[in-house]
């Protein structure tokens, strides 16, 4: 079993999205701040978290908190994007095989969700690429 979130870190760390084909389930489910409905799948959950590395990613961002226990974790990150602070949270759930089947993301303060919507907007308006 992979060990899920070693494996985010990398991912995250080294801004590599290779290694998503092999941490998401087929059936993941992705909770936006700024979508309303979940996103069903690995193919649109891929789409939304190579989306959100390329805003989020920049050199502010880090994980400040940690939290991990029985298939689920809680890690807190703090990143500054064109002036706003963003606070957010991504929580993770993974099976038995260590692929994650859901992967929410809150943010706040209210700045903060609606820079993030403009910025993710732009990103997947362009095809994420």
């Amino acid at each position: 079993m992979t060990d899920p979130i070693a494996l985010w870190h990398h991912i995250v760390a080294h801004r590599d999205p290779g290694p998503l084909a092999e941490l998401l389930a087929d059936d993941v489910v992705f909770h936006s701040p700024v979508v309303h409905t979940p996103q069903v799948g690995k193919r649109i959950t891929r789409l939304y978290l190579i989306a959100a590395m390329k805003v989020l990613g920049n050199e502010t961002f880090r994980y400040v908190r940690e939290i991990v226990e029985d298939g689920q974790a809680v890690l807190e990150f703090r990143v500054e994007i064109e002036g706003v602070e963003i606070n957010g949270v991504d929580l993770l759930t993974w099976n038995a095989e260590g692929r994650l089947t859901e992967f929410k993301v809150m943010v706040r303060p209210l700045q903060a969700i609606q820079k993030l919507h403009e910025k993710m907007a732009e990103r997947l308006s362009a095809g994420a690429g």
